[in-house]
């Protein structure tokens, strides 16, 4: 009967924390493809999910950071949505290329234009975003989420130091350390493929040097074993002769 107590308590424990940790396992968050480093280019994943059983998200807000403003900021389309780019005039200008940027991103906000994200689904938004800071460790985006029912969820709310989860924590693009070589962007990244395909080259012109060579040698391996073995076997074809003869001539006597 204890022990019937004891499990009973284990379980009704167990589901407490569930219950507790599944809101913060579902909230919206942001998440880069492969890395998102300083000074660099990325592209990240705004993570939906719908956390209502009888009601679709039909609107996601995202809202940029002010104090480390992103010159560039490209939504993907998708399919079913509709995109609307937000920007706002900067109090500082930023320098993106050599030129000074006035305006940045503010805010892109996705409407469906069919279902959205039913019950038991989930929706990734992307974004090519750029040039991430230098001066920061990451990046919070406030976003707001609005269900089919009407229902709006602000996650707004920034985690502090050494404070608990809050209810609805803004989605936070932690950052990587700059690239040791410097480069960044699209252009850099091509510059090292075509390095890359030089050297590719090179290889393949080395290795196809070697394996010539190999083949030449195989080939004089094999003539000289071939041509061992067919004195062998002629040598055989000898002694056999010589033996067959002498049976001839033992019998004949």
């Amino acid at each position: 009967m204890k022990t019937s107590r004891i499990a009973a308590a284990t379980v009704v424990a167990g589901l407490a924390v569930l219950g507790v940790a599944s809101p913060a396992l579902a909230h919206v968050s942001v998440q880069p493809e492969g890395t998102a480093a300083k000074g660099g280019y990325a592209v990240v994943d705004f993570k939906v999910p719908n956390e209502r059983d009888n009601a679709s998200t039909t609107k996601l807000e995202v809202t940029f950071p002010t104090d480390h403003p992103l010159a560039s900021a490209m939504p993907e389309p998708i399919d079913g949505w509709k995109i609307q780019v937000t920007k706002a005039t900067l109090d500082k200008p930023i320098e993106l290329h050599g030129k000074q940027i006035s305006e940045a991103v503010s805010k892109i906000t996705w409407t469906a234009t069919g279902k959205g994200v039913e019950p038991g689904f989930f929706q990734k938004f992307p974004v090519s975003v750029g040039t991430l800071p230098e001066d920061t460790d990451e990046l919070v985006f406030k976003a707001i989420q609005t269900y089919s029912n009407k229902e709006v969820v602000r996650w707004i709310e920034v985690q502090e130091d050494g404070a608990e989860e809050p209810e609805n924590p803004a989605p936070v693009l932690a950052l990587s350390a700059a690239s040791e070589d410097g480069h960044h962007g699209a252009g850099a990244d091509k510059a090292s493929d075509d390095s890359h395909g030089s050297e590719e080259k090179d290889d393949a012109k080395a290795a196809a040097a070697t394996t010539e060579a190999a083949d030449a040698d195989s080939s004089d391996t094999t003539a000289r074993v071939l041509g061992v073995v067919g004195i062998v076997v002629g040598a055989a074809g000898v002694g056999y002769g010589v033996l067959a003869g002498r049976r001839r001539t033992t019998t004949d006597a």
